[in-house]
């Protein structure tokens, strides 16, 4: 039988190492940590949970650092997670299942927590992260695993918070940039330092950045429907509304199964009418529309899926376009069904009609 290791790089992660560790009790047969700097009790945490523990001299390159924890395992086959993640579904058997069935990359899938004005957004990524022994990883930053094995989606879920943490972000950034000054007209690179600006809050280099990622795609990239889509919220979130008009233009048939896609295009069309109605208020009915669109294409798993665009979000955001219009009775029945996901939102407004 197979054995499993789970490898993580971590430095000052006192705050989520616990909640992570935890999370993949009975999961892996080892546990290897490599820490890069730590000041905090992060080491004092990971003896408690009788790891393989090393010390790395950090050299701004997370696939050296990664590559060095890989080196350590012992087992077949390595789990790869950060201390700001934590296994989020029961996995047990499909983990087993997936490593006795041949060599291949199993991609998982990723909630990412993002904070907006309106709370927290979850969006789904699928990354690589289990794989056999021999395979190691590329690139200084958002690095990837350099593999020419199949790569197939295994059920395993991960929460990831550490676009939370400004201070990551903050990290993150200058390494981005020095990879950019390498290869500028990587719309990876843009799209992901976009992400880094977006988790800071400074929504016009968001923009900058996205605006030349999406010069720089042919769309056949994977993430291609994502910067289109953090484009259009960016550029809600800076104000540089003049800018989304012709890219909602330009993707509504590449894009014509995004839920998302739709419910930011929705948002962005009530911007724009807010921002000028004298100009922009013949637009209003395309709201409407944008959203009935979502719900048609529903929850939908695809890369960079934000929970609810297909469903309860749309469902609340679709009443208040129909409350503030006087369709009462429409806005009653989109909150009803918003609400049978329990979104607060709707629930408090079903109070009030």
């Amino acid at each position: 039988m197979n054995t499993i290791s789970l490898v993580m790089i971590v430095k000052n992660e006192a705050e989520g190492l616990n909640r992570c560790l935890e999370s993949v009790v009975g999961l892996v047969d080892e546990i290897v940590i490599v820490d890069t700097g730590s000041t905090d009790n992060t080491l004092q945490i990971a003896r408690e949970h009788n790891v393989k523990l090393y010390n790395y001299a950090w050299n701004n390159d997370f696939a050296a650092a990664r590559n060095y924890a890989l080196d350590q395992s012992t087992s077949d086959w390595n789990l790869v997670l950060d201390a700001d993640e934590f296994i989020s579904n029961e996995c047990s058997t499909v983990i087993r299942d997936f490593i006795e069935s041949g060599p291949a990359i199993g991609r998982i899938k990723v909630k990412n927590q993002f904070e907006n004005q309106d709370g927290i957004n979850i969006e789904i990524s699928y990354i690589s992260r289990i794989f056999p022994n021999q395979c190691r990883y590329i690139g200084k930053i958002h690095e990837q695993v350099q593999s020419n094995l199949n790569r197939v989606i295994v059920d395993v879920e991960i929460t990831h918070d550490g676009y939370l943490n400004k201070a990551k972000s903050e990290r993150n950034v200058p390494l981005l940039v020095e990879c950019l000054k390498e290869h500028p007209q990587d719309a990876y690179y843009h799209y992901q330092i976009a992400k880094e600006y977006r988790g800071l809050q400074e929504y016009e280099q968001a923009v900058y950045h996205l605006r030349l990622a999406y010069q720089f795609i042919d769309r056949r990239e994977a993430f291609a429907s994502q910067i289109v889509i953090n484009y259009l919220y960016a550029a809600i979130a800076a104000g540089t509304l003049e800018e989304g008009i012709s890219i909602i233009e330009d993707n509504y048939e590449f894009l014509e199964k995004s839920a998302d896609f739709f419910f930011v295009s929705a948002l962005f069309i009530l911007e724009l009418i807010l921002s000028d109605p004298n100009q922009y208020s013949s637009n209003l009915p395309l709201i409407e529309q944008f959203y009935q669109r979502a719900l048609a294409i529903g929850e939908n798993e695809v890369e960079g899926k934000v929970e609810g665009t297909g469903s309860y979000a749309a469902h609340h955001n679709l009443g208040v376009y129909y409350e503030v219009t006087g369709q009462l009775d429409r806005a009653k029945r989109q909150y009803i069904l918003a609400a049978e996901y329990n979104y607060a939102p709707s629930l408090k407004r079903l109070q009030s009609l």
